[in-house]
């Protein structure tokens, strides 16, 4: 490339280190006026996760906080509404906290971890313990705040304490930041300790958002918006942001343009349709955007190899768990077909719960959907009235999730079917083929079915080779091998049995025009012409089953 240029910001959230490291940095600025402008006392934004929610809570700290370095904005589009930073940037005392780190197996561990984030927290300010305003019981109840012992009492009431002993030392009140809120309560949720957790921290928000004089505004931020009767009791000042909202919806990932001038500036235009399919689709609001974390992943990997294929990038930061309850419950042949249109690239209408506890979120598949849609799984095309959208599958890589978890849920499934198999397995041995059509059928009766226009051929005969494969794999003392390398090609699936007599060759055709007789005349002649089946007569295997 003829010009050195800006890094590619992968996993990097202090907004101050993109600008002063020269990172590539999508301006959203903006988001500070608009929040000046309308939003409210307590503001709660959700979004799905990497979707940059860190990165604008650290680029609000830095704008707004009395310590730093402010220059760090200049060029950027918070700048041109020069009244707006004479009143507001480096004005205030910041509070910034992130719950994220709140996860452990039991709840002791858990509120240890709690107490050294608050510790950290209040640790940024022991400017405090030199401070003329404040007086020795002021301080001294500081000190409980760097305490590793401090009692729940303390640690409830630490960000109430923390923003009047500023307020105090520096004369004005405090902005409070509190990133990744529903954490904690999700990690309780799986380790069993999810009431516990909520009781924590109902009472640390109720005081430092409700009871808290101090306060100029706060921003929070989460995936789930949990239910205000369960956790936000009380808070009247309380103003939620979704994904459906179209206040700030431009604000939280790429927009197409920002996408464009990326593609652009790292020479990658040619690869913008890969991009779009596989990251954008998501719909926040009035407005398409892509995940971030994707886009910047994918772009870090042309520039090593320009000749890199997408991959799936936000799967990898998660377990995607919502999937896979959501795949485990739709037994009901009501849900497979609705699952099997979305795969299809279809749409259809749910009624979305706003509002979930994580108690009630696996409870129904109903809730599930409302899940799905809030953690960016499915994305909406429009709404149809007040509670109900139109959903689909945003992306690619999405798509590809759902394969994934059908395959995986499916594997689970046929280990508990000993009987049907072994039939299968002989059958297959006997070259039965009518018997192995019939099982197999039967098979893909229990599962999601992969019938789209959403994926290209190739994709969908991967989808049924990695079923057929799942099911081969169980058999025990066969040799089964996928895409191995064999005469002049590559078979898809080679089996050699046990005492090494068989080999069996399975090559998998999708008969996209319905044309199953063609398919299979297709697949035999790839065979025979390709000679699949040399590699067995050279292990001297003479019955061979094609």
């Amino acid at each position: 490339m003829s010009e050195k240029k800006k890094r590619l910001p992968v996993g990097v959230e202090n907004f101050e280190q993109i600008i002063k490291d020269n990172f590539y940095y999508v301006d959203k600025t903006g988001l500070i006026s608009e929040l000046l402008l309308s939003g409210g006392m307590v503001n709660l934004f959700t979004r799905p996760r990497r979707f940059g929610k860190t990165l604008n809570m650290s680029m609000l700290e830095h704008f707004f906080s009395l310590e730093g370095d402010h220059s760090i904005f200049d060029g950027l589009e918070i700048t041109k509404d020069t009244k707006l930073c004479e009143e507001y940037m480096g004005k205030y005392p910041v509070i910034f906290v992130s719950l994220k780190g709140i996860n452990a197996a039991a709840y002791k561990d858990a509120f240890e971890f709690a107490v050294q984030i608050i510790k950290r927290v209040a640790g940024n300010f022991q400017f405090l313990l030199e401070s003329e305003s404040l007086s020795d019981y002021d301080k001294s109840e500081y000190r409980e705040l760097l305490d590793s012992g401090m009692s729940e009492a303390v640690f409830c009431g630490g960000l109430k304490t923390l923003s009047a002993l500023l307020e105090k030392h520096c004369g004005e009140k405090v902005i409070l930041l509190i990133d990744e809120y529903d954490v904690p309560l999700s990690k309780a949720f799986e380790n069993g300790y999810y009431d516990q957790m909520v009781f924590l921290i109902r009472n640390l928000l109720e005081q430092a958002l409700k009871t808290n004089n101090s306060l100029k505004f706060a921003v929070m931020t989460g995936c789930m918006r949990i239910s205000k009767e369960s956790i936000f009791t009380g808070l009247n000042n309380f103003t939620t942001f979704t994904i459906t909202d179209v206040d700030f919806d431009e604000y939280f990932g790429f927009t197409d343009q920002e996408v464009r001038d990326l593609s652009a500036y790292y020479e990658c235009t040619d690869k913008y349709q890969n991009i779009k399919e596989w990251y954008d689709g998501y719909r926040f609001g009035n407005v398409d955007v892509y995940c971030p974390w994707d886009v910047v992943s994918y772009l870090r990997s042309l520039r090593a190899n320009k000749e890199a294929v997408p991959q799936n990038y936000w799967v990898n930061t998660s377990g995607n768990a919502e999937v896979k309850e959501f795949i485990r419950q739709s037994k009901n042949a009501t849900t497979k077909h609705e699952i099997e249109r979305l795969m299809a690239g279809e749409i259809i209408t749910k009624t979305i719960r706003p509002e979930l506890t994580y108690k009630d979120m696996y409870n129904s598949i109903e809730n599930i959907w409302s899940v799905l849609f809030t953690t960016g799984y499915l994305t909406h095309a429009g709404q149809v009235d007040a509670g109900s959208y139109k959903l689909r599958i945003p992306n690619a890589e999405i798509h590809n999730i759902f394969v994934m978890q059908i395959k995986e849920y499916f594997d689970e499934s046929i280990l508990k079917d000993g009987g049907i198999l072994s039939k299968f397995y002989d059958a297959l041995l006997d070259g039965n083929m009518k018997y192995v059509e019939e099982i197999f059928d039967s098979y893909l009766k229990k599962t999601i079915r992969i019938r789209d226009t959403f994926v290209k051929k190739a994709l969908k005969e991967n989808f049924y080779h990695g079923i057929l494969v799942g099911i081969l794999g169980v058999k025990e003392g066969w040799q089964v091998s996928s895409n191995k390398e064999t005469g002049e090609g590559y078979g898809d699936i080679l089996i050699e049995t046990e005492d090494g007599k068989t080999g069996i060759i399975i090559e998998m055709k999708y008969a996209d025009d319905g044309n199953l007789s063609g398919a299979c005349e297709t697949a035999l002649r790839q065979i025979e012409e390709k000679q699949y089946d040399e590699i067995f007569r050279e292990n001297g295997v003479n019955r061979i089953l094609k």
